[in-house]
């Protein structure tokens, strides 16, 4: 019976030429992430219009990206467009498209949550939609959206792994030139998942202190009120 071994030396050895990749990792996640955002808000936004058609268009769009896998979708944009994309070009969009319309859901439910009190009171003061969202609404919903949009985070980290299947050198890729070369798939990918997560431990740091930063801020205030 064989029995698959870890070559921790191998996984030593391999450690700087994995980070080579992780620029493109993290750098892949930052920019999708940060995109998806601001489609995810202008979705959100353009669903609260009284326009049927466009509440109909954000709909499909939101249904049909969080129903398509994102590999399918990443083919489609690299292989199936009648002019190339490049490679990163192409990653670049499919994750944003696929994590925007996840995000919409996650702000179309924040946005919910606020009190309806906020939007009384904030027309009351004779304040446009625009200023009421931007100064208003949205801040409250970003508070309440953080531990979801965290794990989109985390899933978007995570789903940048597809990219290595359109060439991109991230550490996935580099994990699998690595266990071509050595015939060692085991240890590479167990090295290459420890990878992955210690980047999402990190990325749950981070939305830990922003929950903690929003709490201790919004204790502030309601403090100085009292």
């Amino acid at each position: 019976m064989y029995i698959p071994k870890i070559d921790f030396q191998l996984m030593i050895d391999s450690i700087p030429f994995l980070l080579t990749g992780l620029p493109y990792t993290i750098g892949i996640s930052v920019v999708t992430f940060l995109m998806g955002n601001v489609l995810g808000i202008l979705l959100t936004v353009l669903g609260m219009l009284p326009s049927k058609v466009i509440k109909g268009f954000v709909r499909f769009y939101i249904s049909f990206l969080r129903g398509v896998p994102g590999l399918v979708l990443l083919f489609l944009l690299y292989f199936g467009l009648p002019y190339q994309l490049s490679a990163l070009t192409a990653a670049c969009i499919c994750f944003s498209l696929t994590s925007s319309a996840f995000i919409a859901e996650i702000y179309r439910g924040s946005i919910a949550g606020v009190d309806a009190g906020q939007w009384d009171a904030a027309y009351a003061l004779g304040l446009p939609f625009g200023k009421v969202m931007r100064k208003i609404i949205l801040p409250q919903a970003f508070r309440i959206s953080i531990p979801a949009l965290g794990n989109v985070a985390m899933d978007l980290l995570k789903g940048t792994s597809l990219a290595a299947m359109i060439t991109i050198p991230d550490i996935f890729q580099k994990a699998k030139i690595v266990g071509g070369r050595t015939f060692d798939y085991m240890t590479m990918y167990i090295l290459v998942a420890v990878m992955y997560w210690l980047l999402c431990v990190a990325i749950g740091w981070g939305q830990s202190w922003l929950e903690r930063h929003y709490i201790n801020r919004y204790k502030g205030k309601s403090e100085v009120r009292t």
